[in-house]
């Protein structure tokens, strides 16, 4: 079994189901006493949220680089980075790293393409929404992708920042990720990407009339995979 490379905190709410996710996948396949071996480097978010909200982005890839060459010499065989904004930085992290990333976007777009779906909305924060490293990473797989609009962005990011990276799941915020969900399907997506690792939080599949692509569990999924030699890396698109 290869060595995951969990590099979390971003938020750790988020990071837990990383590692309850990858535990669990691991358990059902090898049955018994066997759980995933890994490795977790677990950063302060908050220097990251500061580093997001000032543009600092060049730091913020300096400081994952950093946490990913940790998670190399800790004996990871590949990094697994848990969260979607911040592989807006995943050249920079890779930067000399010996072993690979296993990119989220390509993972999640090896899914949408399984399922035979070929338009679909994207949730995220607003960096991932609003900026195109996610997006084009996604379009460059053959997909279209839609994002909300204006004021339905504004809201799914701010729940994401003020209540669930902290913790707080409020229904009346599940019932108006529904409303933009269902704005994205009127829109013409055929299936919505939780494009947030907290949004598993909030809604699930029971939340939206298409399918949903949760990429929390898609990269938990592919990095099971890959740890246990069933598949080879997701292709990056050419």
């Amino acid at each position: 079994m290869k060595v995951i490379g969990l590099l979390g905190g971003m938020s750790w709410e988020s990071s837990i189901e990383y590692y309850r996710l990858v535990n669990e996948r691991v358990k059902a396949r090898l049955g018994g006493f066997h759980s995933a071996h890994t490795v977790l480097y677990s950063v302060d978010f908050a220097e990251i949220e500061r580093m997001q909200a000032d543009g600092a982005w060049a730091d913020a890839g300096a400081e994952l680089n950093r946490a990913a060459k940790a998670l190399e010499a800790a004996g990871a065989d590949f990094v697994v980075l848990c969260t979607n904004t911040m592989h807006k930085v995943a050249d920079r992290l890779e930067d000399g790293l010996g072993i690979p990333l296993l990119h989220l976007g390509d993972a999640t777009a090896s899914a949408i393409k399984a399922a035979g779906i070929r338009r679909v909305g994207l949730l995220g924060t607003g960096f991932t929404m609003g900026q195109p490293f996610y997006r084009d990473r996604l379009a460059a797989h053959g997909l279209d992708v839609l994002v909300p609009g204006e004021e339905d962005r504004d809201l799914v990011h701010r729940v994401i920042y003020d209540e669930l990276v902290l913790g707080v799941v409020k229904p009346e915020s599940r019932e108006a990720y529904r409303g933009v969900i269902a704005r994205l399907v009127e829109a013409g997506a055929e299936g919505v990407i939780y494009g947030c690792t907290e949004i598993e939080l909030l809604v699930g599949p029971e939340d939206s009339p298409v399918p949903t692509f949760p990429t929390t569990s898609l990269h938990a999924d592919a990095a099971v995979d890959y740890a246990l030699g069933t598949t080879s890396l997701p292709v990056p698109p050419t």
